[in-house]
């Protein structure tokens, strides 16, 4: 049963906070999916999932062309998939942003200049999340 992200329960809340990777699904031009792993961060209080990575990626090509996306994050049994509808940011802001909650969740990102942010507003959750 889908859920949206205010149905969370804190275990769930809890597995998206943990180091884990994802994979992100787009669609390319022939409407195949391309599906690529990514770290994201999960902004709780507004439901909104990021992703940083170079402009010109297949990835931003896709959501520019085509912004219905999937992230999905698996551990053993414990699995949610975050649906929603993406958009490029390229703003000074929204990059230092991304850049800052990928250092909480990960490590310090690598220098790069063409650095944008695949911002999802996640729409609805599939999965089932740790126990607990």
């Amino acid at each position: 049963m889908a859920r949206t992200p205010a149905e969370l329960r804190p275990s769930e809340l809890a597995f998206l906070a943990e180091r884990h990777l994802a994979t992100l699904t787009t669609l390319r031009a022939d409407g195949t999916p391309h599906v690529v792993p990514v770290g994201f961060t999960f902004d709780t209080e507004r439901g909104l999932a990021r992703v940083i990575c170079s402009d010109g990626t297949q990835k931003v090509a896709n959501v520019e062309r085509s912004p219905s996306v999937v992230l999905c994050q698996v551990s053993g049994a414990a699995w949610l998939a975050l649906e929603g509808r993406a958009l490029v940011a390229r703003s000074s802001d929204a990059v230092a942003e991304g850049e800052r909650r990928y250092t909480e969740r990960y490590q310090a990102p690598r220098p790069n200049d063409r650095r944008v942010v695949i911002e999802i507003t996640v729409e609805r959750i599939l999965g089932k999340g740790p126990t607990g």
